[in-house]
């Protein structure tokens, strides 16, 4: 599956951070960014760029700001090519200062949206591709989406000038088939454009559902270390590198990096396929009633869960 174009972003910290309000330490993030430096991996993302009068610095770690000079801080020193992304929710973020691209650590900035939200997405797209940096559309929770809403959206997109726009598996619900199906849609409505896949593993398709989208040229993907983000988490890094035959990757530096750092902190922080999480994909549900569940005395009681959620569906 050796394709030139392909890009992989490793989402550890960000989506990671979802479990723990973003209080990673600077080690294990210097550690993740120093493997992911060697592994050949092509972006890094280090968190959010969310707004402090809406996220108190007191409730959240250092990487749901991402500032520029903490970031400075975790990479000085060390030598790296690879190019470092942090996300942006556009429906609620109030007035963000970005220095231009060629002042900043950041190159890649991704919009993260809902359909219904596209034009927060655009206005931060254009300020931010006017300032020099890459960016990209991640259209959350699209199986939830009714297709002429979701294609008015993409034909917005497509007179901008962003770079890649992202099929987003926010409920992990979706299968082979409609992955497929999205990847052209996509493609159809957006010409030009490069097409990003981001899988969720409500149902452990997330790593199938990820080959499925290279299959049909999606070129930029999506992954985490061991899986880690909130809930059932994304699909596996490592498994995406062995799977992928370009031979810039290297895969011992993400191994160490999990076995010294993640085996470690799953002791701590619940991420992973978990029968409540396959609940709420099957059902195309948010993950926060099982996340909510899971912190309850009645935990294990996945029967009793399924009934509930069946229940308040109908």
């Amino acid at each position: 599956m050796y394709r030139e174009k392909i890009n992989v972003l490793d989402c550890t910290i960000r989506d990671g951070g979802l479990i723990n309000d973003h209080y990673f330490t600077d080690e294990f993030v210097r550690a993740v960014y120093q493997a992911l430096s060697k592994s050949g991996v092509d972006y890094m993302e280090f968190g959010y760029r969310s707004s402090r009068e809406l996220y108190p610095p007191e409730d959240y770690g250092a990487w749901k700001y991402c500032d520029d000079d903490k970031i400075k801080k975790i990479i000085d020193g060390i030598e790296s090519d690879i190019k470092i992304s942090v996300m942006v929710d556009s429906y609620r973020v109030k007035e963000q200062h970005f220095a231009p691209a060629d002042e900043s650590p950041i190159d890649l900035i991704r919009a993260a949206t809902y359909v219904k939200y596209i034009d927060s997405a655009i206005e931060l797209i254009n300020r931010c591709h006017d300032l020099g940096y890459e960016t990209t559309c991640n259209i959350m929770a699209i199986s939830r989406e009714i297709e002429p809403d979701l294609v008015e959206a993409l034909d917005q997109l497509a007179k901008t000038p962003v770079d890649v726009v992202y099929v987003v598996d926010s409920f992990g619900a979706l299968y082979c088939e409609q992955i497929e199906y999205l990847v052209k849609l996509y493609q159809e409505h957006l010409p030009g454009k490069e097409i990003g896949i981001h899988c969720h593993n409500q149902q452990q398709l997330a790593y199938a559902n990820t080959i499925e989208a290279i299959i049909h040229n999606a070129n930029y993907l999506d992954g985490s270390l061991y899986g880690i983000g909130r809930g059932p988490g994304n699909c596996c890094l490592e498994l995406l590198i062995g799977f992928l035959k370009n031979p810039k990757f290297n895969l011992t530096p993400i191994l160490k990096v999990i076995q010294d750092y993640m085996i470690p902190m799953q002791q701590d922080i619940e991420w992973g396929y978990i029968i409540p999480y396959m609940v709420t994909g099957i059902l195309n549900e948010h993950p926060r009633s099982a996340i909510a569940y899971r912190k309850t005395k009645d935990k294990g009681k996945f029967a009793e869960f399924y009934e509930q959620m069946r229940e308040a569906q109908e």
